[in-house]
């Protein structure tokens, strides 16, 4: 096997769904549902005991299914033409709905309880370590429908709101860019805008908006459809803020993201000169969205896998060896898939498997600096979940904002680790670039995001979205959030990104920011106090699924989330690269 291929027979042996391990362990799965089934159906209210042999077994069912959903996820990314794991994933998706079906079922008896059997469950020994999902739970069913309008809507969205998110993957995985004899997946069409040769940014560029506009209206089809079943759902529960679900699932407050874009446009003034001097550096008259993460200089230098594998444990170990040690363990036992052909998905992502206390990586790695920033970035994924290894399943299943936060700041190491060692003025200003660059891309391009889904949102709810309309609403969230910067933008973001048509997460945009920002307020504090870090670090990660963000920060950190004040802080370090940049560039 590759050093470049994961190994996945770890986890199930033959490493496939045609094996029997795998096969055997779904069918235990659904006997086991089918017996949670008929006990809930049966729960009294006020049987504390069997409500809590409940909860533990669905905590327990849920773990495994998490296992077999991420085996199959892991092998049709790897090889979307494997139809065998397709067939699998989808025939997977009942077990979740009846999962849901089952949550949903005993969030209403915990809404339901009297205020005493209410203290007794906290009371109860085996659930005073699952008192936050509990709480959560509770709180939750206070916002939503009646529980049979629910479990219909869970049930039906598997068809219909999933389905529209599953069809733009199958359309993405098929799509092929083919320029002057060259054929290439999006994926790796996508790598090529990131060239040090401006010619080549711009030729695939093309490429690629050709190819969304031959298919803008099968993706305006999905993104009306999928939104409009989501803006009927709340209509239904008395939601009328399309922000309401994606804040809740972050466990974060409306005030908390209010402060920390408020603290971003703070910042705006000096990306945008850092944005004008980088186009004078490219000696380009038009700034196209491209030419922003376009390496200054030539950039043709390839980072070797190993290479990248030793450098990211190194710098990993100044920082934390349990990191260090972690990361080590991961390569050596290929939970990381790298390799660059063809038939994978675009883009990268980290995945766990409870029940065997694995994680698997995946991306494409073809020897950039960027590609080795991922590799970091997604190790720090799997080091958050190695951290909450032990703790009930419950306690584990952090929201998208913090998990961002290990991530990034991971990647922060290895972005300051490159600065200090640069070995000349000119390598110095290239790794600062890409450093700014990725400020940029959290402050810019991901409020350009945010900017344009609420925008989506709110002109849906008045009904039908074409694709001129939505080539509008993108084109004016990147001129707002690029503070008019861009000469050219691209009208096809929306259909591009395959974060608008993620269906499980709303608004998978804003959490990329607080991750960063937040990793940068830690990152500062470890610097500060280098010797009590680790442990530190660690107990952060582990509460990261069982408080609110501003109770987290609040407890380890000692600040207030919904001032400016801790955001403002954080990003120092991003306005004296830029004024070291611009120092270094004069």
């Amino acid at each position: 096997m590759s050093k470049l291929q994961w190994n996945l027979g770890t986890v199930f042996a033959g490493g496939h769904v045609n094996d029997s391990s795998f096969q055997s362990f779904v069918s235990e799965l659904k006997i086991d549902l089918k017996k949670l089934r008929e006990k809930v159906e049966t729960l009294s209210e006020g049987d504390i005991d069997n409500f809590t042999f409940s909860f533990i077994q669905l905590e327990d069912l849920t773990a495994r299914f998490q296992e077999a959903s991420a085996f199959t996820t892991c092998l049709v990314s790897a090889n979307i033409k494997d139809q065998e794991a397709k067939q699998w994933r989808a025939n997977l998706k009942p077990i979740l709905g009846q999962l849901q079906s089952i949550d949903t079922e005993l969030e209403d008896h915990l809404l339901h309880m009297k205020e005493e059997e209410w203290q007794n469950l906290m009371s109860h020994p085996d659930m005073k370590a699952r008192s936050f999902p509990l709480h959560e739970r509770r709180q939750k069913g206070r916002e939503k429908m009646e529980k049979t309008y629910e479990q219909l809507a869970e049930a039906l969205s598997q068809d219909g709101y999933h389905g529209w998110s599953d069809m733009y993957d199958t359309l993405i995985a098929q799509m092929r860019i083919t320029k002057d004899d060259e054929t290439l997946s999006v994926g790796q069409a996508n790598n090529k805008k990131g060239s040090s040769d401006r010619a080549v940014r711009k030729k695939w560029a093309a490429a690629l908006e050709e190819k969304w506009e031959d298919h803008e209206d099968l993706f305006a089809e999905a993104i009306n459809h999928l939104s409009g079943f989501r803006l009927a759902l709340y209509e239904k529960r008395g939601w009328s803020d399309p922000l309401k679900e994606p804040l809740m699932i972050n466990r974060m407050q409306s005030e908390t993201l209010d402060a920390m874009w408020a603290a971003i446009e703070e910042v705006k003034p000096m990306l945008v000169m850092y944005l004008r001097r980088k186009k004078a550096l490219l000696g380009i008259d038009k700034l196209h969205m491209h030419d922003i993460s376009a390496p200054i200089g030539d950039n043709t230098k390839e980072i070797p896998y190993e290479e990248a594998a030793q450098d990211i444990e190194a710098h990993f170990r100044s920082f934390s060896p349990i990191m260090a040690d972690f990361a080590r363990e991961a390569f050596d036992k290929n939970w990381i898939e790298a390799e660059d052909r063809d038939h994978k998905r675009p883009g990268g992502f980290c995945t766990t498997f409870p029940v065997s206390g694995q994680s698997r990586i995946f991306m494409t790695y073809d020897g950039t600096s960027g590609n080795v920033q991922t590799l970091a970035h997604e190790l720090g994924h799997a080091f958050h979940q190695r951290t909450m290894e032990g703790l009930p399943y419950f306690t584990t299943r952090y929201a998208m904002n913090v998990a961002e936060t290990a991530s990034t700041f991971a990647e922060q190491i290895m972005a300051d680790a490159a600065v200090k060692e640069a070995s000349s003025r000119d390598e110095k200003i290239k790794l600062l670039d890409t450093k700014i660059n990725r400020s940029c891309a959290f402050f810019m391009n991901i409020h350009a995001r945010f900017l344009f889904e609420k925008r989506f949102y709110e002109r849906r709810k008045q009904g039908w979205v074409n694709p001129d309309e939505l080539k509008h609403l993108m084109v004016e969230s990147q001129k707002e959030a690029y503070c008019g910067e861009l000469d050219v933008h691209d009208p096809y973001f929306w259909s591009s990104k395959l974060h608008f048509f993620i269906t499980r997460t709303p608004f998978y945009n804003f959490p990329y920011t607080f991750g960063y920002l937040f990793s940068l307020g830690i990152y500062q504090r470890s610097k500060q106090n280098q010797e009590d870090f680790e442990t530190a670090y660690i107990s952060l990660l582990k509460d990261s699924a069982a408080m609110t963000v501003e109770e987290l920060a609040e407890h380890h950190l000692g600040v207030d989330l919904t001032r400016k004040d801790f955001w403002r802080q954080a990003a120092q370090p991003i306005i004296e690269d830029i004024e070291t940049f611009l120092e270094l560039t004069e």
